[in-house]
């Protein structure tokens, strides 16, 4: 709920997509013109977000939807510590935090504090008539279910991008039947320059027979960088399997190799020439072929050992590729079979693990599987946030991916309150909280220590912080009801502020609608009075 004083960049960013849309001929000047000036004047970031999205109907990808935006209101958002579910284990270890409410109000508040710091960001929206809420009742046959799903994601997805580091990319769990559309609106938000793959995820091993024309058995994952050239992927770890395709036959003193073809496709015509080998065979290229090499870095190859004519000497060449040279991390592919990466029957057997077979939350991700996505792209001390947090799989996966690695990386969970049949409470706290409270501590909230999970896992440690997410009406006045005097600024990386002035300020400068009292020089002291 940020201010025409803030500094998210929301309106910076959105001022720049307008420039672009008229660079591709997309807008018109004047239009444009007119759009950039209703941004400028936008009372906060949401209503900046509303009139770029309605004024801008025609897509450079050509993705039309009926926009449905978030719903303005007067009130003041803002974060509050629930102390009876937050817990420490450690002060040496990061911090990391739940926060239940609407993923939207929890993005604008973590702009706050956490504008370009996080360095992956994994989400896996509604998509489906059972988890789409009151608007899905017909799923698929009616329109406007996708545009509320693409509507949902619109004003989030430009919240998340303003969160990401310069070189933060965002994955995004999708089906068949939506993936084309999701694909097209990021495509609208991040750019499509700054597509990086559609990651195909094996997610049920076995056929379901009873189905009349396929048996569907994976998901997609698309991934998107907020800047293509500054996203570094770390690649796979190599595998002893892998490894073990090295050897030292002429025991080489720059240690295991292994050979690669030194022909190569299509010809060209100054690299083909005669090659003697030690036994004094001549060997050309394949008909049609080269040799990858021209004659001179050939012989400087050749001279320095790097090309190999098997154990007798006599077969044609192939360069050396030392192992201690090659690339530590494995390029990735974009087919990621169960076996690598788990399956949803491996998701469902952990929680079951977890909660001692009592809860079975739908479609829940298996660790592995989110393990991989943040070791491709994170820092042993990056910040991975997940705003459809569900059962909390992303949180669960990055304190096994800190044990494991021995890094620091801290979560930032955001799940909405949704109670269910299952979750009388709510699932943020029947199931987000609770799992993590039992894989971090190795106890539930009541003490109780006697689940499957434990008995065959020792706890991860870290400390949680749980916030729920408030609202207080812009008008207050009174003494101990204000936004100056509810909303804690050390839940936002500040320390706490000396005098009120100092506090209205930032408040003033960080959430919306609190401006008539940034220079109300009256109230301000009769409020330092009363306090």
């Amino acid at each position: 709920m940020m201010t025409n004083d803030t500094h998210s960049g929301m309106k910076e960013s959105l001022l720049l997509e307008i420039d672009k849309r008229v660079a591709d001929h997309v807008l018109e000047p004047t239009n444009a013109a007119l759009l950039k000036k209703l941004i400028s004047n936008a009372e906060d970031d949401n209503e900046a977000m509303m009139i770029a999205a309605l004024g801008t109907t025609y897509k450079r990808t050509g993705l039309h939807f009926d926009k449905r935006m978030e719903k303005l209101s007067n009130d003041i958002r803002y974060f509050k510590k629930n102390e009876q579910l937050s817990f420490k284990t450690d002060e040496a270890q990061p911090t990391n935090k739940l926060i239940i409410g609407d993923n939207y109000e929890a993005l604008q508040n973590l702009l706050i504090e956490y504008k370009g710091r996080v360095d992956v960001i994994y989400i896996d929206p509604p998509y489906g008539k059972d988890s789409m809420g009151e608007f899905a009742q017909t799923n698929y046959e009616n329109a406007i279910t996708r545009d509320n799903l693409l509507s949902m994601l619109y004003p989030r997805l430009m919240l998340a991008k303003q969160l990401l580091s310069d070189s933060g990319v965002i994955f995004c769990s999708i089906d068949d039947k939506n993936q084309a559309y999701v694909k097209c609106l990021f495509d609208e938000v991040f750019g499509e320059n700054n597509f990086i793959a559609n990651v195909i995820w094996e997610r049920a091993f076995a056929p379901v027979n009873l189905k009349k024309h396929f048996s569907e058995s994976h998901d997609y994952i698309i991934c998107y960088a907020k800047e293509i050239d500054n996203a570094v992927c770390n690649g796979l770890p190599r595998t002893d399997e892998t490894n073990n395709r090295y050897s030292n036959p002429d025991n080489d003193p720059r240690g295991v190799w292994t050979s690669g073809d030194l022909s190569v496709g299509p010809r060209v015509a100054s690299k083909v020439y005669e090659i003697t080998t030690p036994s004094g065979r001549i060997v050309l290229p394949p008909s049609g072929y080269c040799w990858r090499l021209d004659k001179e870095t050939f012989e400087k190859y050749k001279s320095d050992r790097r090309i190999w004519f098997g154990e007798d000497g006599n077969s044609v060449p192939r360069i050396k590729r030392f192992l201690s040279e090659v690339k530590q991390g494995i390029t990735p592919m974009t087919i990621w079979k169960h076996t690598e990466v788990g399956h949803s029957q491996d998701a469902t057997k952990d929680l079951k693990k977890i909660f001692n077979d009592n809860f079975v939350f739908p479609y829940p991700k298996p660790i592995e599987l989110m393990k991989r996505i943040i070791a491709l792209y994170s820092k042993p001390d990056s910040i991975i946030l997940d705003f459809f947090a569900g059962s909390g799989t992303t949180g669960h996966a990055v304190l096994a991916l800190n044990e494991q690695d021995k890094g620091n990386r801290q979560f930032i969970l955001c799940q909405l309150d949704e109670k269910t049949e299952t979750t009388p409470n709510g699932i943020a706290y029947d199931v987000t909280a609770k799992r993590l409270k039992r894989i971090m501590t190795g106890e539930c909230y009541d003490g109780m220590r006697n689940f499957k999970w434990a008995e065959e896992n020792l706890p991860y440690g870290g400390n949680l912080d749980v916030y729920e997410i408030k609202s207080v009406h812009n008008a207050k006045a009174v003494k101990g009801e204000t936004a100056f005097d509810v909303i804690d600024e050390t839940l936002y990386g500040q320390t706490l502020f000396k005098t009120l002035r100092e506090k209205v300020d930032w408040v003033c400068s960080n959430f919306a609608h609190t401006q008539k009292y940034l220079d109300n020089e009256e109230w301000l002291t009769e409020h330092q009075q009363k306090g």
